[in-house]
This record gives C-alpha cells, sequence and structure tokens, in this order.
C-alpha cells in the first residue's frame, strides 16, 4: 500500500484538486466495479467528468490484479492517449513503456514488461485483424465512448464477435461520461451497468444568446474581457474550429482589456506537442490563461486551473456527400451531451462557472446525444476492415448503428476504382497488401501500386510514394499548392520535419523498403498522387477561371487569385464542399497530363462515343481518350454505323427523358394498361415498365424499332405501340387485350372506353340509359377489379359514380330520376331501370 498512499498524497492534489481522498467519485463505486469486471465479461460505466474512469479506475485494475493478462483502453485522441499514459506511468514512479505503455499512429512506447497499453482507434483495428482471437489480451476499454467514432463502434462489434466465437472469456468495458444507456443495454443484454455520480463542486450557468447579427467571436471577446477581469483562475474557450480559435486569439492579443497575468493558449490536434502541453499543464506561478480549445478539450483531458467556461455551443462536423465523395464540414450546435461535457470542465477544482452563448431553450431542442459518425462519413476504411474480416454484410456483425447500406455501396465503389477490392467485395491480391499498411485506403493503393508498377528505370516511385503518404499524413496549413509542402521538405524546412521524416521512414519499414529524402523526385509526386486519387484529377473549365471538372463527373473551383488557377490539369487533394455547387479545393498539385499518359497509360480509357447534339442537332461520333469522366483528347470518326447511331439516339432519349417520343393517347394509355396489370396481376412475368426502368432499359424494347431512324426528328415515327407489345412479350401481349381491354361493349351494342391509371380504379363513362336492365358493374384483371362506372346525363354531364350497379338501382337512382325526369323530360327514366331495356333513344321511339 506504499504505492497507494504515494498516489493520495502526489498525485491526486495535482490532478483531481477537486475531490479529496474519500470524495473522488469513481471510488465510491470502485468495489462494485472491480468485482464487475472479475465475474463479468462486460460492462458499463458511466462517470461523470473528473469522476478518474481514465484515470484511477485503470490504475486499479493494475493495482488489484483484476486481470492476468494484457489491458487495452482505446482513447478516441491521440493528445489524450499521449497524457493519460504519461500520467499514468508517473504515478507508479516509471517511464512510459514500462508497465504502462501506449500506441499511436506513427509513435510506440510499450515494451514486454507494459501491461496496459492506450492506443489510438486505427491501432485497435489493427490488433484486432493480426489476431482475432486477442491472445494475451484479457480486458479491452472502450474509454469516451460518446464521441462514436467509426472506429470505436467498429472495434466494438468485432470484440463482440470475438467474445461470442472465439474468446467467451474476454472482457469487455464501455465507459463515458455521457453514455446512451439503453441502446448500449440493447447491444450487451448481458452487461453489468454502473454508475458512478459527478463532480461535488457546483458550477454557476450564465446564458448570453447572441442577437441578430452579432459574431460570436466578438461577443465571445467581450466575455473573455470581463470574466477575466472580475474572476480569479483561468478560463476554457470552446469554439468550433482552428479557424476561429485563429481569429480569437489574434483579438484577444491585441487587446489592451486583459489583465497582464494572463497568457492564450490555443488547443487543437494540428498543434505541436509541446504547444499542447502548454494549454494543457498549470500556468507559471503568478500567472493564469485562457485556453482557446475545440471540442478535443470536452474529454480526457485535464486541464489544469480551469474555474471559468464559456462555450459557443458550436461544433464543426465532417459530412460525407455520397453523390460527389466529397466531405462537407458543417458548423453545427452541439448536443446536450457535449453541453454537459463542456461545463464539467468548469467544476473540476472548485466551484465554476459555464458562460453559454445560448439560451437555455436552444439547448433544451437540441439531441441527447451526437449522431454516430458512421451515419455520415466516409465508409471506405470501414468497407476495408469488413472485407479483411471476411464479413460481406455489415448486417452480420451487432452495431449500435447499422452502416447505412447506400453509403457502404458507396465506399466500395471508390475501392473498386483504386483496386482494392473485386466486384464480390473481397479484398484482391493488391487490396490485401495494402490492408496489412493500417492506412487510409487511398494512401495504401498508392504505396503498394507506387513499388508495384514498373516505370522504367532509374524508379524513384516507392520513395517519392513514401514522402507523398507522410506529407498527406501530416498537412501544412493553409499551403494550396501540395508542390510547396514537397519543396520545403526536400529542403529540410517542412513545418513539421522531423515527424514527417520518422512517417516515411517508419511506413519504408512496413513495406521493407529504405527511405532517402535525396531521392524524392519532385516531377513524380502528382503521378503518384493520381494513384490515390484518380476521381480528383481535374480538367479546367477553360473559358471559366479556377474551375474544374473532377473526373467524378462533379465540380470544384480554386480562388481566382490562387497561381493554381492558371493550370490546365490538377490533382486535387483536400476539397470541401461549401454552400455553392462547387466544391472548394484546399490543397492541390499541377499535373503534367502527358506525363501521366506516358507514367500510367493502361489507366486511360479508349472508346468510341456516339451522340446526338443537341445545339447542333446532328450526331456526333467520336474516338476519345478519358480518364474517368474527363475527355482529355477527341477525333472525329467517319460515317457512324447503323449501331452507333442508335447508341447516340438512345443517349439522346436518355437525356431528354421519355417525353421526348412520340407518345400518341393510344400509346400513353397502353403504358397504363401495362402498369395497371404489374400493379393488379403482380403474379404475371412483366416486365419494369417506370419511367426509370424503361431509361434503363432501351436497347431492349426501343432501339429494335430504330431501324431507319437518321435524326431526333424522326423519333417521331417510331411506333411505340408496337415497341411496347414487343417488350411485353408473348403471350402476355395478347392476354392484355382480354385481361384489361381498352373497351367495353354496352348493351346497346356501343363501345365506350375504359379509362386505366395507375393507383386509381379503372372507370367507364356512360350515359345512364345505355346501362339499364344490367345487374352488376363490369369486371377487368380476370375478375379482381370492378370497374367503377361514371353515370352520365343525357347531355353527357356526371351524374353518379358507382362500382355496385345494383345497389344504385335500388337506392339512390330513386333521388337521380327525381330531379333528372324534369330536367331531361323526352328521355326514359323508369321506375325499375334493372328491368329495363338499355337503350340510346328518347321516349318517342319507344312509343312508336
Amino acid at each position: 500500500m506504499v504505492w497507494l498512499r504515494f498516489f493520495y498524497t502526489m498525485w491526486l492534489p495535482l490532478h483531481h484538486k477537486a475531490y479529496p481522498l474519500s470524495q473522488l467519485p469513481i471510488e465510491g463505486v470502485m468495489p462494485e466495479l472491480l468485482s464487475g469486471v472479475r465475474d463479468c465479461n462486460q460492462l458499463i460505466l458511466k462517470a461523470a467528468p473528473g469522476a478518474g474512469k481514465s484515470t484511477f479506475f485503470p490504475l486499479q485494475l493494475l493495482q488489484q490484479q483484476a486481470v492476468s493478462g494484457k489491458i487495452i483502453m482505446l482513447e478516441p485522441r491521440r493528445l489524450a492517449a499521449r497524457n493519460i499514459a504519461r500520467y499514468l506511468a508517473q504515478q507508479l514512479g516509471e517511464t512510459v513503456g514500462q508497465r504502462v505503455g501506449y500506441r499511436v499512429r506513427g509513435e510506440n512506447k510499450v515494451s514486454q514488461a507494459t501491461q496496459l497499453e492506450i492506443v489510438t482507434e486505427g491501432i485497435m483495428t489493427r490488433m484486432i485483424q493480426s489476431d482475432p482471437e486477442l491472445n494475451g489480451v484479457d480486458l479491452i476499454i472502450f474509454d469516451e465512448f460518446h464521441e462514436r467514432s467509426i472506429h470505436a463502434d467498429m472495434g466494438l462489434a468485432l470484440c463482440l464477435e470475438i467474445q461470442e466465437a472465439l474468446r467467451d472469456d474476454l472482457k469487455l468495458v464501455v465507459m463515458s461520461a455521457t453514455l446512451d444507456q439503453q441502446a448500449l443495454a440493447r447491444l450487451m443484454p448481458q452487461s453489468r451497468y454502473v454508475q458512478s455520480q459527478g463532480r461535488s463542486y457546483p458550477v454557476e450557468f450564465r446564458y448570453a444568446p447572441l442577437k441578430a447579427n452579432e459574431r460570436f467571436v466578438d461577443v465571445m471577446v467581450r466575455n473573455i474581457h470581463s470574466l477575466m477581469n472580475s474572476e480569479s483562475g483561468s478560463l476554457l474557450a470552446f469554439l468550433p474550429g482552428v479557424s476561429a480559435i485563429q481569429q480569437l486569439q489574434q483579438q484577444l492579443q491585441s487587446s489592451s482589456l486583459l489583465p497582464s497575468d494572463v497568457d492564450i493558449c490555443p488547443l487543437y490536434g494540428q498543434l505541436s506537442f509541446e504547444q499542447q502541453q502548454a494549454a494543457i499543464h498549470p500556468a507559471p506561478t503568478g500567472r493564469r490563461k485562457v485556453v482557446l480549445a475545440t471540442n478535443i478539450a470536452e474529454t480526457s483531458l485535464t486541464i489544469e486551473g480551469i474555474r471559468m467556461v464559456v462555450d459557443s455551443g458550436l461544433e464543426r462536423i465532417a459530412k460525407y456527400d455520397l453523390k460527389t465523395g466529397i466531405t462537407k464540414l458543417e458548423q453545427v450546435r452541439i448536443a446536450q451531451s457535449s453541453a454537459e461535457q463542456r461545463a464539467g470542465r468548469a467544476g473540476r477544482t472548485e466551484a465554476g462557472i459555464c458562460l453559454r452563448l445560448y439560451s437555455e431553450g436552444q439547448l433544451a431542442q437540441q439531441p441527447a446525444v451526437p449522431a454516430a459518425e458512421i451515419l455520415h462519413s466516409d465508409l471506405s476504411s470501414l468497407a476495408m476492415e469488413l472485407a479483411q474480416w471476411g464479413c460481406l454484410d455489415a448486417g452480420e456483425l451487432n452495431w449500435l448503428d447499422l452502416p447505412p447500406n447506400s453509403a457502404m455501396a458507396q465506399a466500395r465503389s471508390l475501392l473498386s476504382s483504386l483496386g482494392l477490392v473485386d466486384d464480390k467485395h473481397q479484398l484482391t491480391p493488391m487490396g490485401q497488401s495494402a490492408q496489412k499498411l493500417g492506412l487510409e485506403p487511398r494512401i495504401a493503393a498508392m504505396l503498394v501500386q507506387a513499388t508495384q508498377l514498373d516505370h522504367g528505370r532509374p524508379n524513384h516511385w516507392p520513395t517519392t510514394a513514401l514522402a507523398v503518404a507522410a506529407l498527406l499524413e501530416e498537412p501544412e496549413r493553409n499551403v494550396v499548392d501540395f508542390a510547396h509542402s514537397v519543396q520545403r521538405f526536400k529542403a529540410r524546412k517542412h513545418t513539421k520535419q522531423r515527424i514527417v521524416e520518422a512517417r516515411a521512414q517508419s511506413l519504408a519499414r512496413k513495406l521493407g523498403l529504405s527511405f532517402s529524402l535525396a531521392e524524392v523526385e519532385e516531377m513524380q509526386v502528382a503521378l503518384v498522387l493520381a494513384l490515390a486519387f484518380p476521381d480528383r484529377v481535374a480538367q479546367s473549365r477553360s473559358k471559366q477561371g479556377g474551375r474544374y471538372l473532377l473526373a467524378n463527373g462533379h465540380g470544384a473551383q480554386l480562388r481566382d487569385d490562387e497561381p493554381l488557377a492558371a493550370s490546365d490539369y490538377l490533382i486535387a487533394i483536400d476539397l470541401m464542399r461549401s454552400h455553392g455547387d462547387a466544391a472548394m479545393i484546399y490543397s492541390a498539385i499541377d499535373l503534367d497530363l502527358h506525363a501521366l499518359q506516358n507514367a500510367l497509360p493502361e489507366k486511360f480509357i479508349q472508346q468510341q462515343i456516339a451522340d446526338w447534339d443537341d445545339k447542333r442537332g446532328k450526331l456526333v461520333a467520336e474516338e476519345r481518350t478519358q480518364w474517368g469522366d474527363l475527355i482529355v483528347d477527341s477525333r472525329e470518326m467517319a460515317q457512324p454505323s447503323a449501331d452507333k447511331m442508335s447508341e447516340a439516339l438512345l443517349n439522346y432519349v436518355r437525356r431528354q427523358g421519355l417525353q421526348c417520343l412520340n407518345w400518341t393517347d393510344s400509346a400513353s394509355d397502353l403504358l397504363a394498361r401495362l402498369r395497371c396489370g404489374c400493379e393488379w396481376l403482380p403474379e404475371q412475368a412483366w416486365p419494369a415498365l417506370s419511367d426509370d426502368a424503361l431509361l434503363n432499359d432501351l436497347e431492349q424494347w426501343l432501339s429494335p424499332y430504330l431501324v431507319g431512324v437518321r435524326s431526333a426528328k424522326a423519333l417521331s415515327q417510331v411506333n411505340l405501340n408496337e415497341a411496347l407489345l414487343a417488350y411485353l412479350g408473348w403471350p402476355l401481349n395478347q392476354e392484355i387485350e382480354q385481361w384489361l381491354p381498352i373497351d367495353y361493349v354496352l348493351p346497346t351494342g356501343s363501345k365506350k372506353k375504359i379509362r386505366y391509371q395507375v393507383g386509381h380504379e379503372p372507370i367507364l363513362s356512360v350515359r345512364m340509359q345505355e346501362v339499364f336492365g344490367e345487374q352488376s358493374s363490369p369486371t377487368v384483371a380476370q375478375g379482381r377489379k370492378t370497374v367503377v362506372l361514371e353515370l352520365l346525363s343525357p347531355a353527357q354531364r356526371p351524374l353518379q359514380l358507382t362500382s355496385n350497379l345494383a345497389s344504385f338501382w335500388s337506392g339512390a337512382y330513386q333521388e337521380v330520376k327525381k330531379e333528372m325526369k324534369g330536367r331531361y323530360p323526352k328521355h326514359v327514366w323508369p321506375d325499375d331501370p334493372a328491368n329495363h331495356v338499355a337503350t340510346t333513344k328518347t321516349k318517342r321511339h319507344f312509343n312508336q
């Protein structure tokens, strides 16, 4: 117990000043937690911010030897993973990498003695994929699970399957300050639930909602000035993104209204380790600080000395557009759980203040928890992981939120274009090699292809690709032309030179290669990037400066004053959808198209195209060279064949829609009858007849009738009745006339047309006198549909709608008769219409 006394006397005063020994919240439930870990394989822990769940709990697991094997704790953020590991190692009197270690991308601080590994989510996935039985691991902890990242959701789904199929002894703990307890309980019905009470120090809530036309950065400046001049302690401000942090930092630093003892410390993921530590560590003696943070400071981290929080109530989230394959960064209001997390930072060390730049009403309207990342993100990495796991249908695993089918289909389409999966969604040999690298699919595909393709000698593609991969993972801020980052890297002047070079060396070791900065070939950078971003090769729209067409068919643009805007071809590396139609390009590189054609000729498509030029009113037939949807070269062909002419006309119809065809009344009626047949007689072998289906199947039903048709105008000569009946095929094209006849023969011998409309009953309009003597309404569709009779007056005006003629004769007819007998005295209005002779004649003819 010597160590435990050291912990309480030395570490708690530093990191849990809010709680005396007996008041650390997590301690109150520690016996229940330890017994839960020992007795159950699944545990759910809800503990408020500052309770000690990320620090005291895992240390107790080690101290009490709750499990004999290794403990893996998953942290969603690298910053938190590093800091928690350092804190815990310090409390054990050890250096990181002994009993407590961590692994994040590009950094590994573990050893044979490590019992507790704190890892980020991509690392966790790699561990599972490389050893599905997780040999030597007894417990996995999912910390801050409320953030609901894709990797956390996937990691839990995989671990649940491992528990069920491979390791019934594997223990899982899911914990957070704000959990959707009911959803987790449904996912883990055998789990034990433990809740630790929150902070012991009160937080005073103040609300200052923005007025119309107020900018939240200006309001935040004003309130930070006021709080720092009237209150003691340090302040944490939550902002939606880096740009807002930089604006606020600039305004505060240029202000003379802040006390002289205050330091401004930004905190976000892209900062250096030293800058992040300056924000997290206590302010120097006699000084205070204002920390400007994104939502990175919501969880896990304890920022020393904070007793005031100013919350903008905003965050920026990335939403993936399935149609364009481009992410849109949206500024949105935070969920109620995030507001709770942010406020919790104010009460960790003493009574605090939380000033919210929104109203209580606005907060009440927000969802309880944020939407899971899996519902609005690019799922290509997830699709790769599932393919390696051998799970071709995501529904085979247990999820809190099932990955959407549409997003999975789009992700697999991208992986297919990168050559990573086949048409059965299984990994190709190249995909298997790429998956072993544990990288984002685009970067992995680039590296594998760069090492496999033969580009002649000397071949620096692998080395160049390694440099590009490392630079993509650590991008410089506000650098549009990626070539500038490459140049600075080669000159050893990159803003993250040491990190990038170390990462390139690490990737080289994974590939069994060596890396030399001197061998990075700047002229090859754009070429290797084309392997990662084939869909983002961009072609200038010559008449619109800075505007480009991407190989995926969508638009993108650069600022007009950006030098790259003069390039004929680019590779758009970083795109973000804005409020307009086109995406903004934030990072790109000039592309030499001829060099690309020489280096990767097999990736260009050669095809003959025939299409109808609407403007010129003539056929255009070309031989084209394409990269994706981009036409990079074309030449006119000689007089096209009949097949090419038909192809062009079909393209014209697809573009214009079915309405460009000659839809006579007869053809429109036939199509309506056929569609009603599909609805009323579904057991028959009808072809698909919706507008979309007909457009997709033009080759089958329309193309045979385009023989001799040489222009768009001549399409009006095509007999659509014949085309549709041929498409219907025998015997349906004969039986339709019996099942859904065009006309109905009345007792008088006259024919009346039956009106068919999808979603409605068939209707027959007829003068009432012509159905005298009829006992029932006619039927169609093998007797399944009764024809609605629209009974008309002698002047052809509607009198009654009925599908039960016998009931009408015995009931409502008498009222109709009273009114009509006076208005049309020359016509027959019998007392017993059900037994009267049907007629088209007046009384005079009956009296003769």
